[in-house]
């Protein structure tokens, strides 16, 4: 059977609160004390495994085999609140468990100890799949196995939701997990308390909705909003509380006397957020369409959300590997005093010039990857620049090469510009950098019936290996397909004014990898075939052409009025293999409301 059985009678009728507590890893120490403060909460999920961040775990399992995990879990999220968490019966799901999900219940069981306190600890492992590399595909399509790139350091599954509903059934209090799709939490919550089979898969695409909402905390509640002005009280932001329901209904809301906001165009940024195609938002349990959700206002500080669907998962889990990738340094330093700008440009080819000719001398190779950044003077924009001149830039210099001596050569050489070159210069911030070793992420799939996922409910007895779902014969490969996009007639320029994108819509962007998402909102409904015909795939191409490799595809949400695009090879080679200062495109969506378009005076006059 599909189904997770729940003792309850009245599950049906519930209203189950879940609180999103973290975002990612280093996020508020204010989140579990503010949730703590809601009349009604039955969870709280706590989201930290971002792509880059499986490289910083690395890195700290690399230095001491007993971490790998997400350390704030113990020391910010739980330790301070474990007694009145226990108090109310407010139960814990996270991802915290990383590449070490034991470790993490072992800190964390220690310090239940420590407080006299006894919750019971479940965990979800078998997602490290490293051990079957020869498995890997390219695609989800692909019938054979492909070469991943040796060695590997690490490689794990992105397991679903089933597994945590299945601990939760066993009695436990805390659910900690290895790598897991973002939404999954709140997902195997709920299919554990309403007693949802795995093939209701309108409800499973729902509560996944849900889950994407708030999986990146204050995101939902104004953080990162386009019109930031309008965000009070960012010191208090509230942290979103899921209001489900057993059809798969929900609001969402925030505490009472918190910062921030909630209304449609939050909310319908965060569901933009990295979501690729909306008509096949693809996750372990189920493929979801979010192309007709509707968002409404329906309340103070709260929307209502329906219209998701779904159909069968693929029979594959997506990979996340790591491994090494040679050396990489970035030193900044402050340049001041006229013609800033021409001063930094010319430190940094001076000091790479010097850099390279004292390599060449002591028998290194060449620098493998340079970056030079004029933070200050709009270097990232290309040719959509503004800044022609400035008093004051910080020079950013990166650089990567496969032996750390050779970047410990430019480490040394950066600190002599301060006395060697232009006037006005800092020559550092704070100490030298440091050169770190490059630990950089690909992504694969592998097929489900090759990874044993194993849940283990107490410390002292063996794990488990659960039996998946079975995904209804009939409920596969039905989802609607991206469909071209109506034409559109084309504006008539003499009647029309040209505008900032952000005139006409608000937008929010990120990172998959090496590819970046930006979603557009129209702000008004009468300007979404405006932005079908001026916001072209590939006039935004070009727009980003300085700085991507790939292509851009569009997609439309008719359901919110809105428009996500997908650039391919976006982001030079993303997360931290990336020399930029923004390897995840959270700046894109900026840069896009910069560009100008044309509307009908008309839809202006109309407009707000």
């Amino acid at each position: 059977m599909n189904t997770i059985a729940h003792t309850s009678a009245s599950a049906a009728d519930r209203t189950l609160y879940i609180g999103g507590a973290s975002g990612f890893w280093g996020d508020s120490q204010i989140a579990v004390p503010q949730l703590l403060q809601a009349p009604k909460l039955d969870y709280l999920v706590f989201d930290y495994l971002a792509e880059t961040t499986m490289s910083i775990l690395q890195r700290a399992r690399l230095r001491n085999p007993d971490l790998g995990y997400a350390t704030d879990f113990i020391t910010t999220a739980v330790r301070p609140n474990l007694r009145a968490l226990m108090e109310r019966k407010v139960r814990l799901v996270s991802n915290a468990g990383g590449l070490n999900p034991a470790k993490c219940r072992d800190a964390l069981l220690a310090l239940a100890h420590e407080q006299g306190l006894s919750p019971r600890i479940a965990i979800v492992t078998g997602d490290d799949v490293l051990e079957l590399g020869a498995q890997f595909r390219d695609t989800p399509e692909a019938g054979t196995a492909t070469a991943a790139p040796a060695p590997l350091m690490s490689a794990n599954a992105y397991l679903g939701a089933w597994p945590i509903a299945e601990a939760l059934r066993a009695g436990a209090d805390i659910v900690i997990t290895g790598r897991c799709v973002d939404s999954a939490s709140l997902l195997g919550i709920a299919a554990y308390e309403f007693g949802w089979s795995f093939d209701e898969y309108d409800k499973l695409a729902q509560a996944s909705l849900a889950g994407h909402l708030i999986e990146c905390g204050a995101q939902a509640t104004g953080g990162l909003f386009t019109d930031w002005e309008t965000v009070p009280d960012w010191a208090g932001i509230g942290y979103p509380i899921v209001e489900l329901r057993a059809d798969g209904s929900f609001d969402l809301s925030k505490p009472a006397h918190t910062g921030g906001c909630i209304h449609r165009a939050t909310v319908a940024e965060q569901l933009l957020y990295e979501i690729g195609d909306p008509t096949r938002y693809a996750l372990p349990d189920v493929v979801c369409d979010f192309t007709q959700v509707r968002i409404e206002n329906s309340g103070d500080d709260r929307v209502r959300v329906t219209g998701a669907r779904g159909q069968a998962p693929s029979d594959v889990y997506k990979v996340t590997t790591t491994f090494q990738k040679g050396f990489q340094i970035a030193i900044m330093m402050a340049i001041r005093g006229q013609r800033a700008k021409a001063k930094a440009e010319r430190t940094a080819q001076e000091l790479l010039t010097r850099t390279r000719r004292l390599m060449q001398e002591q028998g290194f190779a060449d620098y493998s990857g340079t970056l030079v950044e004029l933070l200050g003077a709009e270097s990232m924009y290309g040719p959509h620049r503004r800044v022609e001149e400035s008093r004051e830039i910080v020079l950013r210099i990166a650089a990567q090469h496969d032996d750390r001596k050779a970047l410990e050569i430019l480490q040394k050489e950066s600190a002599s510009a301060g006395t060697s070159m232009g006037p006005g210069t800092r020559s550092h911030f704070g100490g030298r950098s440091d050169v770190q070793g490059v630990i950089c992420t690909a992504s694969y799939y592998i097929d489900k019936a090759q990874v044993p996922v194993r849940l283990q409910t107490d410390a002292r007895e063996p794990a488990i290996t659960l039996a998946a779902p079975v995904p209804r014969a009939d409920s596969r490969d039905v989802a609607t397909t991206s469909q071209p996009d109506a034409p559109t007639p084309a504006v008539d320029e003499a009647d029309s004014v040209r505008v900032p994108l952000s005139h006409l819509a608000q937008a929010r962007s990120g990172d998959k990898g090496n590819d970046a998402n930006i979603g557009v909102l129209a702000r008004q409904p009468e300007w979404v075939p405006v932005l079908q015909q001026q916001l072209t795939a590939a006039r935004v191409r070009d727009y980003f052409a300085h700085l991507m490799e790939g292509q851009v595809t569009r997609f439309a949400l008719p359901g919110i009025g809105a428009f996500n695009f997908f650039l391919e090879r976006a982001l030079g080679g993303g997360g931290s293999c990336s020399l930029r200062s923004d390897p995840l495109g959270k700046c894109y969506a900026q840069m896009l409301l910069d560009m100008e378009v044309s509307c009908p005076r008309a839809l202006l006059t109309a407009g707000p």
